[in-house]
């Protein structure tokens, strides 16, 4: 081996950063908080285009989420309480491109939505 393959080769880390520095994927990372003092189930966050969720979120207990927002629309909140009766609560708007955090806070008679999201440039 030649000592300009070496060399080549120790640019190679340089290169694959340069490279790699502009990619960037908007995400949210999204927390849903049950701050009720009975478990709810059937937990859903819809969001445009998709939706995620739990079985089962106990009293105190959070759940966490990743996802990418393709397209624009609202946010719902859907779940089940221990008297088996549905929630349906509609949240914020979201555009195609927003990244940050949400966390959806279920509480006694209430649902707080508290998004911190930058629109992607």
């Amino acid at each position: 081996m030649t000592s300009s393959f070496y060399h080549r080769l120790k640019r190679l880390p340089a290169a694959f950063l340069l490279l790699t520095a502009g990619c960037h994927s908007a995400f949210i990372e999204a927390t849903i908080r049950n701050r009720m003092d009975r478990p709810i189930s059937l937990v859903e966050l819809d969001y445009p285009s998709a939706s995620f969720g739990t079985q089962t979120l106990a009293p105190n207990q959070d759940f966490h989420y990743r996802f990418k927002v393709l397209g624009s629309g609202n946010l719902k909140l859907i779940y089940t309480d221990t008297a088996h009766v549905e929630h349906d609560i509609a949240g914020p708007h979201l555009d195609e491109g927003e990244e940050g955090s949400l966390t959806v806070t279920i509480a006694a008679g209430r649902v707080d939505w508290s998004p911190q999201l930058l629109a992607r440039r």
